[in-house]
């Protein structure tokens, strides 16, 4: 049974940073597409970022140039970087594998930026 483990999330100041990490527990396969999504109270789940196994991003227009998403291939591994945080980042962040049988998805770590 696979598993996608999170960590990073927290409470910071808006300006500051955070990083996020998502891991699998088991093996995964070549997963095609590693991706981060959040999801605001009130709000759809929206795709913040995607990083294919080439290596190739893709960011929301609110992330870019603040955010930078990152993969380690070999150990399931994807990250994200986030750079300026605002308070209207504040969500619940979600990582997601995307293989071509199947698609996982993370508990969700709590991201809160104050003003």
């Amino acid at each position: 049974q696979v598993q996608l483990v999170e960590s990073g999330g927290g409470l910071v100041q808006a300006g500051g940073s955070l990083r996020l990490s998502c891991a699998a527990s088991g093996t995964i396969f070549s997963a095609n597409s590693m991706n981060w999504y959040r999801q605001a109270p009130g709000k759809q789940r929206e795709l913040v970022a995607t990083i294919t196994r080439g290596g190739s991003t893709n960011y929301a227009d609110s992330v870019k140039g603040r955010f930078t998403i990152s993969r380690d291939n070999a150990k399931n591994v994807v990250n994200l970087q986030m750079n300026s945080l605002k308070p209207e980042d504040t969500a619940v962040y979600y990582c997601n594998f995307v293989t071509l049988l199947h698609n996982y998805w993370g508990q969700g770590t709590q991201v809160t930026v104050s003003s």
